[in-house]
């Protein structure tokens, strides 16, 4: 999948915190999810994603693997979108082994 280069300088930062959360699972899944996606995304997804980065990683990473439920709060398009994404659906079946 081709990569849409960013040139917003809030997306671009975004894209750094996705990609640098301290969590070598968490940066791998949250951070390619980001870099393949952040650039096309919708502002009020933007503002999804950003919400969700403010989530801490643990959480957001047993969310994306299912496993753990997502919180009503934090059920969304971009949620779905990374439970879907392929890195994650790799890392979850992994963890289920």
């Amino acid at each position: 999948m081709t990569e849409t280069p960013l040139t917003d300088p809030h997306r671009k930062q975004l894209l750094y915190r996705a990609m640098h959360r301290g969590f070598k699972e968490a940066d791998i899944v949250i951070g390619r999810f980001a870099k393949q996606n952040l650039a096309t995304m919708t502002d009020g997804q933007v503002r999804e994603f950003e919400g969700l980065l403010d989530v801490p990683d643990q959480d957001l990473y047993a969310w994306i693997i299912g496993r753990v439920p997502v919180p009503a709060n934090y059920e969304g398009e971009v949620m779905t979108m990374l439970q879907a994404f392929p890195v994650a659906e790799s890392i979850a079946e992994e963890s289920q082994s």
